[in-house]
C-alpha cells in the first residue's frame, strides 16, 4: 500500500506484520482502513487515499521515533566529572604544600618542595582516568564474541539498573512465523489425517503462508504424495475452491463458510473453543458441510520459557506488548509462563510508546525487546533498546542500543551479567587507584614517601588497572 486509505473494491489478505506485529494475514473487505508499507497478498484492490504522504501511519511512527530520542538527557561518566574537579585541586594543594609550610617557618624550602612534587606524582589522575575505557571497551569487546552488539559504554553500564523488560510478541518471543497448532475434525468419517490431506492438496499450489503452513505440517506428519485438483479457483480475502475426486471442497475462513452454509451450532461452537486460545482457523469444506478445522499459531521460540523464567529469578518484571489481538496475546503468554495481567494488547505502535514512558515512570529503567519497524517509537522511548538483530528491520536495528546478532534470548542474561561484572571490575579499578594513591600520599606526608614511591605507585597502579580491565576478555563463553 502506498499511502493510507480505506478500501473500495476487492478483497485480499494483507501482510501488515511490520506496521502493527500481527503475524497472520489479515482479510480485508470493502469499506476497511488500509496502512501505507502492508503488502497485498493476493486479489486486485481499489483504494481511496485518506492520508497525504507525511501523515500516514509510517510517517507518525517515525515522528514518534525522533520525539522520544530527544527526551534523552546524555549523561556524563562519574570519572569525567570528577577528574575535572580533582586535577586542579591536587595542583593546587601540590603547590599549597611545596610553599605554605616554608613560607610559615615550618622547615626548608627543600624538603617541602620535594614533598610537593611527590603528592604531584603519585595524585595524576592517569590510572583513574584510564581504569573506565579499558574496562568499558574490554566489556564490550567480551559482548561482541557472544553476539551481542552494544553501541556504547553507556547501554553496557546501564543493564545492570534494569528493573523491567518489555517484549514485542511476534518475532522476539515467538518465531513470526504461522504453524500448524491443531486438526479437529467435525464430520464422522473424516480424521486428523484425512483433513489434512484434504487441505494440503487444495493448498498445494498457493503462497499463503496459512497455505504454505499447511502444506509443510503434511509434509511433515504424513509425506505422502499431494495429487492435483481439479477446477482450482482462488478467492481474494476469503480463500479457494476445487474440486476434489468430482466433490466441490472450498478451503478459508469463516466469512467463506457463512456464504457456503457451512456454519452450523456445532462448528461455531469448535470455532469460538479454538479462537479463544488464539488460534487463526481455516475451514475445510465439502459443499454445505464443513469438515474440519485446521487451527494455525505462531511457535514460541525454544527458550523463551526458560529465559523468561530465569529473568523473573533475579526480580525483574516482565511485560508483553503486542499487536495482535488480546486472545492469541494472552494464548501465547500463557504458552510462555506469563501471566495474563502481564500483556498488553492489541497496541498501535504509538500505544506501545506509551507504555513504555508509563512504565519507566512507575517502575524505574526499562529495556525494549523488539524487532520490527511497529517497535521503533517504543525501542527510541525506552531507557535502554534492544533489537532481535538478524530478524530485526533495519529501522529497529537503527533505533537499538544493543543488537541481539544471534536471534537468541539467551543472551540477555548474559548482557545483564556481563553488565554486573563490568560494573564490579570499574569498582575494583577506582579502589585500586584512588587506594595506592591515598597510601603513598599519607606516607610522604608523614616524611616517609619518596619520589621512587610515588613513581613506582602511578605506573603500577595504571598497570594493575589494565589488567584487572582486560580480565573482562578471559571470561569464558559460557
Amino acid at each position: 500500500m502506498p499511502l493510507d486509505g480505506r478500501l473500495l473494491t476487492g478483497r485480499s489478505s494483507l501482510n501488515e506484520a511490520a506496521l502493527t506485529g500481527e503475524a497472520m494475514p489479515v482479510d480485508k473487505a470493502p469499506g476497511d482502513g488500509l496502512l501505507a508499507g502492508s503488502i497485498n497478498g493476493d486479489g486486485l484492490l481499489e483504494m481511496e487515499i485518506t492520508a497525504a504522504k507525511g501523515h500516514t501511519l509510517l510517517d507518525r511512527m517515525a515522528a514518534a521515533v525522533q520525539q522520544a530520542q530527544s527526551q534523552r538527557a546524555p549523561t556524563q561518566a562519574f570519572i569525567d566529572r570528577f577528574a575535572r574537579v580533582y586535577t586542579p585541586a591536587v595542583v593546587l594543594v601540590a603547590v599549597a604544600l611545596a610553599v605554605l609550610p616554608p613560607l610559615l617557618g615550618l622547615g626548608t624550602w627543600s624538603d617541602w618542595i620535594y614533598k610537593g612534587l611527590v603528592l604531584l606524582v603519585i595524585a595524576c589522575p592517569c590510572a583513574l582516568v584510564i581504569s573506565t575505557p579499558v574496562t568499558v571497551v574490554s566489556g564490550l569487546a567480551s559482548a561482541a564474541r557472544r553476539g551481542i552488539l552494544i553501541k556504547g559504554g553507556l547501554y553496557l553500564e546501564r543493564a545492570r539498573q534494569l528493573k523491567t523488560l518489555a517484549f514485542d510478541k511476534t518475532g522476539t518471543l515467538t518465531e513470526g512465523k504461522p504453524q500448524l497448532a491443531a486438526v479437529q475434525p467435525l464430520f464422522p468419517s473424516v480424521n486428523v489425517d484425512q483433513a489434512l490431506h484434504l487441505a494440503a492438496r487444495l493448498d498445494a499450489s498457493s503462497m499463503h503462508p496459512l497455505a504454505q503452513a499447511i502444506v509443510a505440517a503434511h509434509a511433515q506428519r504424513i509425506g505422502s504424495v499431494l495429487e492435483p485438483v481439479d477446477h482450482l479457483q482462488n478467492l481474494p480475502g476469503l480463500g479457494l475452491t476445487a474440486q476434489l475426486d468430482g466433490a466441490d471442497f472450498a478451503l478459508g475462513n469463516e466469512r467463506l463458510a457463512e456464504q457456503r452454509g457451512a456454519v452450523d451450532d456445532a462448528a461455531r461452537n469448535a470455532a469460538r473453543a479454538l479462537q479463544a486460545q488464539g488460534h487463526t482457523l481455516v475451514w475445510l469444506m465439502r459443499g454445505a458441510q464443513t469438515l474440519a478445522l485446521l487451527a494455525l499459531s505462531d511457535t514460541p521460540r525454544p527458550e523463551a520459557a526458560e529465559v523468561l523464567k530465569t529473568l523473573r529469578a533475579r526480580g525483574l518484571t516482565l511485560t508483553m506488548l503486542s499487536g495482535d489481538q488480546r486472545a492469541s496475546a494472552v494464548a501465547m503468554a500463557g504458552r510462555l509462563g506469563m501471566p495474563e495481567d502481564a500483556v498488553r494488547a492489541p497496541l498501535l505502535p504509538q500505544d506501545k510508546l506509551d507504555a513504555i514512558a508509563k512504565l519507566a515512570d512507575e517502575q524505574g529503567p526499562v529495556a525494549m525487546i523488539g524487532d520490527g519497524v511497529n517497535d521503533a517509537p517504543a525501542l527510541a522511548r525506552a531507557d535502554i533498546a534492544i533489537a532481535m538483530g538478524a530478524a530485526g528491520s533495519a529501522t529497529a536495528l537503527e533505533t537499538a542500543d544493543i543488537a541481539l546478532m544471534q536471534d537468541d534470548l539467551r543472551k540477555l542474561p548474559e548482557l545483564i551479567d556481563l553488565s554486573e561484572r563490568v560494573a564490579t571490575v570499574l569498582k575494583q579499578n577506582i579502589v585500586v587507584a584512588l587506594g595506592l594513591k591515598a597510601i603513598v600520599a599519607a606516607l610522604t606526608l608523614a616524611g616517609i614517601g619518596s619520589l621512587w614511591l610515588a613513581v613506582l605507585a602511578d605506573a603500577g597502579a595504571s598497570l594493575l588497572v589494565v589488567l584487572n580491565g582486560l580480565r573482562l576478555l578471559r571470561e569464558e563463553r559460557p
